[in-house]
């Protein structure tokens, strides 16, 4: 998750999404992996500074209960890791459409994960709808705009993460209070500091908890007496995302809203992109919304869910965008591209780096001036 455009609720970006074919930026994490797997900015380096602050932060930690023994055993491994600040520092503010936005949190691909994955643990998740009274399929479209169903969970140390970024101080205060959270989850027992993995900056799990929001959230739900939200089983943190949303709003018996195909919808009529289709939505739209604050991320979340229970796409239309193009236009530019021999990765109809880099590709190659921008005329010249 983004956090310099919003932090709230559970985790850190504004969308773990990835567009199918790279038409869109990729701001999903990994799986987790051992740290000899991750890319030379994301070991730690030798940094004087850094040591130093560990070497003031640990006074504060003891005062606030942190144990020797538990700070010997976060810090064991942990260190400065030059790749967080390089992405805290060069996130840009990324405006998708909603349009844009839907295409990749409910495409073809993601909808038919979220039915397996549905399918897998449904005894989990209607148990957990039981307990909590938060629909079981809300429960998995927030894992799978999270962490595409767990197959993105992070694989960054959250301690060599948290104190990277306490330590650079942009956000000091913030990412300091994470790395007590995260000492506290090590000294409880729920995870060791190996296992304790996630984003760049620290969300954590198949629902990408932050460690404060683990704290106050995280529930044991296969009673082996962990908050296991790192397992591969993802019970516990399925059972966290629904007591978040319980305890933050959530009405039993209470859809999230829908598309407005007639007349007037119940509830608060909203239309997020001009000239789209409009959405009735109810108190628990504003309930998700406390997971991640972004009308687009909670319309998200209730069309997945209504799609993985078998709902079909939006029936509303979108208008065309700034380049006058539908999206049947720009996934027909992103297969003529590709078809000529400038990959686009994919034909999602999001115009992101990938297809403007091959767009730009395909314009040198005509001699025309390798603007990267889509256009009518660009698709009509692939004739």
């Amino acid at each position: 998750m983004i956090f310099s455009r919003r932090h709230f609720g559970l985790g850190i970006s504004s969308v773990m999404l990835t567009a199918c074919g790279g038409g869109g930026r990729n701001i999903a994490t990994r799986r987790p992996s051992t740290a000899t797997g991750l890319p030379p900015e994301m070991r730690p380096t030798a940094n004087a500074g850094y040591d130093a602050w560990v070497a003031a932060f640990r006074p504060r930690a003891r005062s606030q209960g942190i144990s020797d023994t538990t700070l010997n055993a976060g810090f064991r491994n942990a260190g400065f890791l030059p790749g967080v600040i390089d992405r805290d520092r060069n996130q840009t503010e990324f405006k998708r459409t909603l349009e844009d936005y839907l295409s990749i949190a409910a495409s073809d691909e993601r909808v038919a994960k979220g039915r397996a994955a549905f399918a897998r643990h449904r005894g989990t998740l209607t148990a957990l709808e039981s307990r909590y009274g938060v629909d079981a399929e809300i429960i998995a479209a927030i894992w799978g705009l999270e962490s595409f169903f767990g197959e993105r969970r992070g694989d960054i140390p959250v301690i060599s993460a948290t104190s990277t970024l306490a330590y650079e101080g942009r956000r000091g205060a913030f990412f300091e209070q994470q790395l007590i959270a995260a000492l506290r989850i090590l000294q409880s027992g729920d995870i060791s500091a190996e296992r304790m993995v996630g984003s760049w900056a620290g969300a954590m799990g198949h629902t990408q908890f932050i460690p404060t929001s683990y704290q106050q959230f995280a529930v044991d739900f296969t009673g082996d007496g962990r908050r296991d939200i790192w397992s591969e089983d993802p019970s516990d943190a399925l059972a966290s995302t629904a007591a978040y949303l319980a305890r933050n709003g959530w009405t039993r018996g209470v859809r999230w809203g829908g598309e407005v195909v007639s007349g007037s919808g119940t509830g608060t009529v909203i239309q997020p992109q001009p000239g789209g289709p409009r959405f009735a939505v109810t108190g628990n739209f504003r309930a998700i919304k406390r997971y991640n604050n972004s009308d687009s991320y909670a319309i998200g979340v209730g069309h997945l869910a209504d799609r993985i229970s078998g709902a079909g796409p939006l029936r509303g239309s979108f208008p065309p965008d700034e380049f006058g193009l539908t999206k049947d236009d720009r996934i027909a530019l992103q297969r003529g591209l590709t078809a000529r021999g400038f990959d686009t990765g994919g034909a999602d109809g999001v115009i992101g780096p990938n297809t403007r880099t091959a767009i730009s590709a395909y314009q040198a190659s005509r001699g025309m001036a390798a603007t990267g921008e889509p256009s009518l005329t660009l698709l009509r010249s692939m004739g």
